[in-house]
């Protein structure tokens, strides 16, 4: 199995480094039944966070024939434009994926039932505002619940949201909570939880699924 993670401008490095580290962990601890790397939509180059002066290399391009999973992370910045520094917030820098090539090529992902598509934070957010996500459940940074909503998403209050072939997890610090269940998901509990041993980290939050019956009563006053 083999994964892969997108940069883009102004992606935010907690969203990449946590799945990665797990994801990667998971393929040691599999014996090499998952491999891991970070691609961009425009190919190898170095991609500039949002955080600061901090940059990533992206070594290959992101390649959904080649992929049996891709994750796409949030950006990074406020969530007010500035003036002084226009492009820099969280919602200009994830407007602009938009336009670029990513759109298309997480279209053919999604379309693709061999494919699973996963994003932490605000990534569900750039596939919504690329009209990607439209009709389907997922779950972003609880500031951005609106905004997906307004894309057509259906928003779930969950830690992570499994909607089939495509699996939304919320805050930044989710991350390392997707990369757990991904690799229970895909390689089974006992590669999770010895992941989970080897970073001193226990799994948090709920994950939604259609599965179950369905409540009659609902308490959270905005859950769907």
């Amino acid at each position: 199995m083999h994964a892969q993670i997108v940069l883009f401008d102004g992606f935010d490095p907690m969203d990449v480094v946590g799945p990665y580290e797990v994801l990667y962990a998971g393929g040691l601890a599999s014996g090499g039944a998952l491999s891991v790397e970070l691609v961009s939509a425009e190919g190898p180059r170095t991609v500039m966070s949002g955080s600061g002066e901090l940059a990533m290399t992206a070594t290959a391009t992101l390649d959904v024939e080649h992929a049996d999973l891709i994750v796409v992370p949030g950006a990074s910045g406020l969530f007010e434009p500035n003036a002084d520094q226009p492009g820099s917030s969280l919602p200009e820098r994830l407007a602009a994926t938009t336009e670029t090539e990513l759109p298309v090529m997480m279209r053919r992902a999604l379309d693709d039932p061999g494919v699973l598509v996963a994003t932490v934070c605000g990534g569900s957010l750039a596939l919504a505002m690329a009209g990607l996500l439209e009709g389907r459940r997922a779950v972003t940074h609880h500031l951005a619940v609106d905004a997906l909503a307004a894309g057509g998403v259906i928003p779930i209050q969950a830690r992570i949201v499994d909607d089939g072939d495509l699996i939304t997890a919320g805050g930044v610090t989710s991350g390392l909570d997707l990369g757990l269940y991904l690799l229970e998901r895909c390689l089974g509990p006992r590669i999770s939880l010895e992941v989970e041993a080897l970073f001193d980290y226990e799994r948090r939050g709920t994950v939604w699924s259609a599965k179950g019956a369905e409540p009659v009563i609902t308490f959270a006053p905005d859950a769907a």
